[in-house]
Order: structure tokens, then C-alpha cells, then sequence
């Protein structure tokens, strides 16, 4: 069976309601133990899209790693890119919903231009200067929401190997800062580094366990 790609159709009703620029927002970050969460906001031309591009723009989680960064190189030449990133004092001070809600916030900042409309994975959006619908399993549905998926997690995942090589050990350039049984024990025998969610839940009973040894 075949699964079925993202296409322009959300984009397409909104130029047809009236909505000349439309951004896909994603993120990438929510669930691991470390390093910031990354969102990115992306307006793409639907009459001008290369074949490439129409071709390759999908649910970041499932296209291969040398597919999301071609995917990437092809973006940065072709779309209207804005990333936010919201580090780990800033999740540990508002909590990892208004951290990704801020960081989506501050990704449609960084646009060159203002859009009309915004589409948002999932069932939550951020106050924009502009309307937002919220699209549940957009990386699925819709090709800008696809874009923004690819830019927000390949940035995110060379913030992770960069710092991985200041912080060797932990196996960032490979979990990402999720929590694998590798970070695990990596927690338990090296400790927690300032690019730790200290409010997360493991990372928070560690901490609580050697402030009581």
C-alpha cells in the first residue's frame, strides 16, 4: 500500500481564502533529556517548487538522514527559512509547551517576510501576528508543515553534534539528548552538564539523588 505524500492542499485553500503567504511551523525537541528545543517556520512557493523538492519533503522522522540534509540544501536555496531555539534555562524557567510555543514564535520572527497565515503541527499554536490553524500529523499532510519538519530537526540535530563534541560521552551525536539507555548510563557515570533539563523528571530525581548523598 502507499502511503500518501504532503501535498499543497491546506496551502491551496488558504490562497483561496484570501492568504497570499502561508509558513509551515514545526519543531523538533520536545521529549529529549537535553539541549534546546528548535522550531522553524517555512514559506514555500507552491507554483515555483522544484520537482526535487516536491518530491523529497516529508515527515522528517522518516526519510533518511542524507535525505533530510539534501532536502535541507535544497530548502535554504528555494524557501523563506525562520528557526527559534529556546535553550534549556528557558524550558527549566517556562515549562516544554511555552518553550516550543516560544520558539515557534521567534522562528516566524526571523522570516523575511510576515505571513498571512500559519499552519502548525499539531492541536497548539503560539500568538502570531498573523492567523494560525493548527493541523494535527501536519508533517504528514502538508508540504511547508514537511519543510518546517526538515529544517527544525536537521538544525537541531547538528546543534546536538556540536555539542556532543564538548561533552563526550553522553552519545548526543547519536541520541540526540533522548533518553536512550546510553544517556542513561552515561548520566550516571559522568552526571548532568548545564545542557541538561534540570525540570525533567529524570534528569530532576538524579539531581535530587546526589543533593541527598
Amino acid at each position: 500500500m502507499l502511503t500518501k505524500m504532503p501535498d499543497f492542499s491546506f496551502e491551496r485553500a488558504a490562497y483561496g481564502d484570501g492568504h497570499r503567504l502561508v509558513a509551515g511551523i514545526d519543531e523538533a525537541g520536545r521529549g529529549p533529556w537535553a539541549g534546546p528545543v528548535v522550531a522553524a517556520a517555512v514559506i514555500l512557493d507552491a507554483d515555483a517548487l522544484s520537482s526535487f523538492l516536491h518530491n523529497s519533503l516529508d515527515d522528517s522522522k522518516v526519510l533518511s538522514p542524507k535525505k533530510r540534509d539534501a532536502a535541507y540544501a535544497a530548502l535554504v536555496d528555494e524557501a523563506d527559512i525562520g528557526v527559534g531555539i529556546v535553550d534549556v534555562d528557558e524550558i527549566d524557567g517556562l515549562n516544554i509547551l511555552q518553550a516550543t510555543m516560544t520558539a515557534m514564535t521567534k522562528a516566524v520572527g526571523t522570516l523575511e517576510r510576515t505571513p498571512d497565515l500559519a499552519l502548525v503541527d499539531g492541536n497548539r499554536g503560539p500568538d502570531l501576528p498573523c492567523a494560525v490553524t493548527t493541523v494535527v500529523k501536519g508533517d504528514q499532510r502538508s508540504l511547508s508543515i514537511a519543510a518546517a519538519s526538515i529544517v527544525a530537526k536537521v538544525t537541531r540535530d547538528r546543534l546536538m553534534c556540536d555539542l556532543a563534541e564538548l561533552h563526550p560521552g553522553y552519545g548526543w551525536e547519536r541520541n540526540m539528548g533522548y533518553g536512550t539507555a546510553e544517556h542513561q548510563e552515561a548520566l550516571n557515570r559522568l552526571g548532568v552538564t548545564q545542557h541538561h533539563r534540570k525540570s525533567f523528571a529524570p534528569i530532576a530525581k538524579i539531581l535530587s539523588r546526589l543533593e541527598s548523598s
